[in-house]
């Protein structure tokens, strides 16, 4: 891996931030449901599957599992003795942390916004025809903005990316589908993934910036 210094820009993030609330109205307001419509003739089991396998849980723990792995290796590497007042200084130089840190950071943001918006699933518009948004409820039916599994992805495929710069056209490009897919199967809107991937992105830069400076 090769690690590459990054400053946030934040006039570019502030651009950003509001090019994507735009069209985060424009879809809720206009294209989110002929956008739905058409993408969900493309359901198929693979998407199924790449959301089971690219949820926020498996990115989570697989990410968690790597810093433990990381943190025993460099331990007993170093003859060091197991202590919890050591575990950051230890881990704080691994990619496996940083990972987990986006994503962690990207889930709060995402599970907060969830809350407050409290957005139907696209599950009452094909059944009632019902769409809108149902603030400050805990049901997942009411959970649909923003996409998780596309801040998660996003978040930990945008942070490999920026890390391994090689394989950034196939991290995005996975990010991607596997945001559209969470359209597919018909369990988010357009503008559920548009606003996900936003967070996702954000939050893989902002660790980014805060570990290269450290490690600087």
């Amino acid at each position: 891996m090769f690690l590459v210094h990054q400053k946030i820009n934040w006039n570019r993030v502030i651009i950003g931030g509001l090019v994507t609330i735009a069209i985060v109205f424009a879809g809720i307001f206009g294209f989110d449901r002929s956008v739905f419509n058409f993408l969900r003739n493309f359901d198929c089991s693979f998407f199924k599957i790449l959301g089971q396998i690219f949820n926020a849980r498996v990115w989570l723990v697989l990410s968690l599992i790597a810093v433990v792995v990381f943190y025993v290796r460099k331990t007993v590497m170093s003859r060091a003795h197991v202590s919890l007042r050591t575990f950051y200084d230890r881990i704080k130089g691994s990619y496996a942390f940083w990972i987990f840190c986006s994503v962690s950071l990207g889930l709060i943001c995402c599970f907060v916004l969830k809350f407050l918006l409290g957005r139907a699933r696209p599950i009452f518009y094909e059944a009632l025809n019902i769409t809108g948004f149902f603030p400050f409820g805990h049901d997942w039916a009411f959970q649909s903005m923003p996409s998780g599994h596309t801040v998660a992805s996003f978040a930990g495929l945008v942070m490999i990316g920026l890390l391994v710069p090689r394989a950034k056209w196939f991290t995005w490009s996975l990010a991607t589908l596997i945001g559209i897919s969470r359209v597919c199967v018909g369990v988010h809107w357009p503008s559920d993934v548009i606003l996900g991937a936003f967070i996702g992105m954000l939050s893989a830069d902002i660790v980014m910036a805060f570990f290269s400076k450290a490690h600087k």
